[in-house]
């Protein structure tokens, strides 16, 4: 009975991946044979802010701006292994607790290691620097 059970879940899955797929599909084809292809001097050039573009696009990025991204995404995975654990904590019981502590832990080590090296207040004296760039 649980086999057929769970090929049942199994089923309603990709029942409900193939109507979306299939709706998606047909909305997208609709909606390109419905629109009247008009382009323009205006719609195809590029685009920036309303600005004639300047400068190259293909220009070098300061490092730490990918610091910054690569620690805003460790830290936003955190959260999101986190919630389930926060919303399930009361039917989990103590060895989940400390595995989690044992995860934040690791987590503060390597927050401590980046703040050590100083990643991320050279971000800060950099916007600090280039603040005025960026006021009216």
């Amino acid at each position: 009975m649980t086999l057929f059970l769970e090929k049942t879940i199994y089923l309603s899955i990709f029942n409900y991946l193939l109507i979306a797929i299939i709706i998606s599909s047909l909305l997208a084809i609709v909606s390109y044979a419905l629109v009247i292809q008009t382009p323009d001097n205006e719609k195809i050039s590029s685009y920036e802010c309303g600005f004639e573009p300047f400068g190259d696009a293909r220009k070098k990025f300061e490092v730490r701006f990918y610091i910054v991204a690569i620690l805003f995404l460790i830290f936003d995975i955190e959260v999101a292994y986190m919630v389930p654990w926060a919303v399930t904590y009361g039917n989990l019981g103590v060895n989940a607790y400390f595995i989690v502590i044992f995860f934040l832990v690791i987590l503060l080590i390597g927050f401590i290691y980046e703040i050590s090296k100083g990643s991320l207040s050279e971000y800060d004296t950099f916007m600090v620097q280039h603040s005025t760039k960026f006021k009216n």
